[in-house]
Order: C-alpha cells, then sequence, then structure tokens
C-alpha cells in the first residue's frame, strides 16, 4: 500500500528520534556527520515507500494467466489406448468465469502432441461420443456465449488413426413463425413441411398492453416471431439406428426473449458423411 504524506511524516520523526537516541547522551553526531547519517536514513526510507507503490501498482494490474479447466483420458485415436486431453483457457480478467481464448491441447497415446481452438465462452467442456460411426470417439467440444439465450458454441472433431479430421455440426433448420388474429400464432418447419398453431390467449392482456394486438383480438401490424439459433446439443440414441445422434433444441419467442413459447426439438443423424433430419418437433412451453 501506497506511504500517504502523513505517514512519511510519521515515519520520517521517527527515524530522526532512533538516531539521536542510537548514541549516549554527550555523544551524538553533530554537524555534517549526522546530517550525512540521517539523510541516508531518510533516502532509504524513501525507497521503501517508493518500491511499495510499485508493487502495489503492479498487483492491480495483475494480467490472467492460462488456467486448466479440465483433464481428460480418452481413446480417441483407436489404438485401445487411452490419451490425456487437457482443455485450457485464458480468462478475461482474474477471477472471471469468461474464458477468452480456449484450447484444447492432445497427447495421444503415440507421442504425437495436436491442439483444437474453440469459440471463447463459459463453462467449456468436450464431450466423447461416436457420432460418425466409425467406431472412435468423437470430440464435441462446447462453450456457453452466456446471455439470456444461453446460446451453446460447438466444435466436433475426429482424431481416428491420428488423423485430425473436422466434421460439421448439423445444418440450421428452416424455420418461420408469425402473429396471427384471433390471438394465435403460426410456426412451420420447412424442412418437414410442418405447421403448429400456438394458443396466446394467455398472454392476451401483456399483448394488448404492448401494441401487438387490439382489444378484440386482431393484430395492429404484421408481428413475426422470433427465433433463437440452437442453444444446446445433446447426444442421445436414437431408435433402430447404430450408435448415437444428436438432438438439438431452438427456443421460439413472441414479443421478447423471456416471453417464451416454446422450442423446436430437431434429432439428427451422422451418415455417409452428412447430418441426415430424423424427426423436428415444436414443444410449447406450457405442454
Amino acid at each position: 500500500m501506497p506511504f500517504s504524506a502523513n505517514t512519511f511524516f510519521i515515519f520520517r520523526q521517527v527515524l530522526h528520534n532512533s538516531i539521536l537516541a542510537a548514541y549516549p547522551k554527550g555523544k551524538r553526531m553533530r554537524g555534517e556527520k549526522m546530517k550525512k547519517e540521517y539523510m541516508l536514513a531518510l533516502l532509504a526510507l524513501w525507497f521503501m515507500a517508493a518500491g511499495t507503490v510499485v508493487i502495489a501498482d503492479a498487483g492491480g494490474k495483475t494480467k490472467a494467466g492460462k488456467m486448466v479447466i479440465h483433464r481428460y483420458e480418452a481413446d480417441v485415436t483407436g489404438d485401445g489406448k487411452k490419451d490425456a486431453i487437457i482443455l485450457e483457457g485464458i480468462p478475461f480478467a482474474a477471477g472471471s468465469p469468461y474464458m477468452k481464448k480456449i484450447w484444447a491441447r492432445i497427447a495421444a497415446s503415440e507421442g504425437k502432441k495436436y491442439k483444437l481452438p474453440y469459440e471463447p465462452g463459459y463453462e467449456p467442456e468436450i464431450r466423447f461420443t461416436d457420432l460418425n460411426h466409425d467406431g472412435v470417439k468423437d470430440m464435441l467440444g462446447s462453450s456457453n456465449s452466456g446471455g439470456s439465450g444461453g446460446i451453446n458454441q460447438y466444435r466436433l472433431d475426429t482424431l481416428k488413426g491420428g488423423i485430425l479430421k473436422y466434421l460439421p455440426m448439423p445444418p440450421v433448420l428452416k424455420l418461420s413463425g408469425k402473429f396471427e388474429n384471433a390471438l394465435s400464432a403460426r410456426l412451420n418447419i420447412e424442412n418437414t413441411n410442418e405447421t403448429s398453431l400456438i394458443d396466446l390467449r394467455k398472454r392476451k392482456k401483456d399483448y394488448i398492453r404492448l401494441g401487438i394486438y387490439k382489444k378484440d383480438g386482431m393484430l395492429n401490424e404484421p408481428f413475426e416471431l422470433m427465433i433463437d439459433p440452437v442453444a444446446v446439443y445433446k447426444p442421445v440414441k436414437i431408435k433402430g439406428k447404430k450408435g448415437c445422434g444428436l438432438e438439438g433444441y431452438q427456443q421460439i419467442s413472441g414479443a421478447y426473449h423471456a416471453d417464451k413459447l416454446g422450442d423446436v426439438k430437431a434429432t439428427w443423424y451422422f451418415e455417409d458423411g452428412k447430418w441426415i433430419l430424423v424427426r423436428a418437433k415444436w414443444q410449447p412451453a406450457n405442454a
């Protein structure tokens, strides 16, 4: 902590008295000798104070260094031996849960080393699941972007035979939706040619207050539904299929993001080098 002017004055007085007390009466220093020793001691005290200021300043600007987030062991090359995977990151600031840089270092059992970059975010992790059905676990890395949407960012890789290869994530569903008269909304899933009607009568008071609807339930003007990107993917077993696929969830909202109407749940399966949509289903929020 830096010295204040008052603290320095007190230290100077204590120093002065200490020098005088160090010599018996009648043998105290006089003239230039006393002045010289007094100034040297005062100068030493000044450097101590300056050093304290520098240390405090450096401490206040301490930068967050890299840290180990998770350590994993899994056979990701297919040689029957476990490989070491270390997920590391650099926090936005010391103590911050947000990682501004995230990567994984992989030390394969045969000695080769690899590095995978991931998107910045919160709560990064890697899940190990065979999603391309080649008999070797793939690496599904994720991090949360934060905010009210809770959107996760993903990267999928395979390291079979020691060859690092990026695998695409499932494509985005083609969704569209809009408010309609009589306090209802229509959601279209173009991939499956399915349409769902959404009952909005429980939100009547709020929607009239916001000016979306008139008191008679008619729209004031055209208004589209809010459609989020996929928030989360989960590896799931798929009936009648070998191994696992991915299940993704997209939130559908009304007047604002917190006005959640429900989710579209899509199930995907990787086959012949691409993702195949198994099914897509509308799930109302209060169902």
